[in-house]
């Protein structure tokens, strides 16, 4: 295959990640809205996340494993319409159970995104251009990011909150008929079943507890920054949404900054692994800036500090995912690249229910001081891989 149409194809898998993003980023815009309609606390908000979470969580090795089964052409194609599905039934609810219900539909859906990126990749992309090609998928997703807030913010003052979760949903269906005239599947053959000795390298699980210590602040950026904005900068609902695009942009420059400093490296002689740790150690530097958000005097400057927040965990993250592609087969790509969205979707499922409860009794200072020193945590259990390469 021709570069060019490599990496076409590879543009056109990751517009995927965009409206998976956008999909379920319409929560986190509207929450100030779905609060006061459906008369939510903060720890039932965290409730509706973890809904999402668990399900997500508990689904994803299993999706991993279909779409490394029947292959990504196939799979990726399955995932959207389920979870365009899924948010498209969101429009309809009625009360904190049904939401609660659609968010759970969803995180069942959107498990098998991640996992088919890692295959997209892992299939399309050299092994030094695979952080490359994650920071081009983390651009899909902060894209998704960036638009939720204008967009979902527009659709519900002309249209109602309803409405703009059938949008989102919409757009994936439309997706589902642009990658079947483009992609191309490259799977041949049924891979091999995930046997034990593949179960006990304790690197797998290392890449896995580490990308849910490093994930903590993505998450919570990625479902409270709104809330945050109304909540202690006291901006209203339509002005925190304007704000809101800024820190998802923030990580698409993370993530490119990220990737190609790894690739630099690789390509002057550092091995995948010691490359990419060394550029997360220095994201998790810069992450203890989030330690900070809830004493800016100003929504300006509380932006910012999450912004670099957001900066400093994407360019993290397009390492993170790329690891399990440089020392796994790629007959277990997306199960690898799963177990690693398995761990973010039970960190977040834990999470987000405590998280709801500080904030209703103490507010977000003890959430955002223990979030900003979670990745250099992560970098430690991630020495513990390098010696195995």
């Amino acid at each position: 295959m021709k570069p060019s149409h490599r990496w076409l194809v590879l543009s056109v898998f990751v517009l995927s990640s965009a409206i998976n993003y956008l999909d379920r980023q319409t929560l986190a815009t509207l929450a100030p809205v779905l609060r006061s309609e459906l008369r939510l606390s903060h720890a039932e908000y965290g409730w509706i996340v973890s809904a999402f979470s668990i399900t997500y969580a508990a689904c994803a090795p299993f999706a991993g494993l279909l779409i490394d089964r029947i292959g990504l052409y196939r799979g990726i194609t399955l995932a959207i319409g389920l979870w365009s599905f899924a948010g498209l039934t969101t429009g309809w609810v009625r009360g904190f159970g049904d939401l609660l219900l659609c968010r759970a539909m969803l995180g069942v859906a959107e498990a098998g995104g991640i996992p088919a990126a890692g295959k997209a990749i892992q299939q399309y992309l050299r092994p030094s251009e695979r952080a490359l090609g994650n920071s081009l998928n983390q651009a899909g997703v902060s894209l998704g990011l960036i638009l939720a807030p204008p967009v979902a913010t527009w659709l519900t003052v002309q249209h109602g909150w309803r409405v703009a979760f059938m949008a989102t949903a919409v757009l994936g269906f439309l997706w589902i008929a642009l990658w079947r005239a483009v992609g191309d599947d490259l799977d041949s053959a049924a891979p091999k079943a995930c046997g034990s000795q593949f179960l006990r390298d304790r690197r797998l699980w290392l890449f896995a507890l580490a990308n849910a210590l490093s994930m903590v602040p993505y998450s919570l950026w990625t479902n409270w920054t709104t809330l945050h904005l109304v909540d202690v900068n006291r901006l209203s609902f339509v002005r925190a949404a304007w704000f809101a695009w800024l820190p998802p942009l923030f990580g698409a420059i993370g993530g490119v900054a990220g990737g190609s400093l790894s690739f630099r490296w690789m390509n002057a002689g550092m091995s995948a692994l010691v490359a990419r740790t060394r550029v997360c150690l220095l994201a998790a530097i810069a992450c203890l800036v989030t330690a900070i958000v809830p004493w800016a005097p100003t929504a300006a400057l509380a932006v910012a500090a999450i912004s670099l927040s957001f900066f400093s965990v994407a360019a993290f993250s397009v390492n993170m995912y790329s690891m399990p592609l440089d020392v796994f087969p790629a007959d277990r790509a997306a199960f690898a690249v799963s177990l690693l969205v398995s761990a973010y979707g039970a960190m977040q499922a834990i999470t987000s229910p405590v998280l709801g409860a500080v904030v209703d009794r103490y507010g977000y200072t003890p959430v955002c001081v223990t979030a900003s020193v979670l990745p250099l945590a992560a970098v430690a259990i991630l020495k513990g891989t390098e010696s195995r390469q």
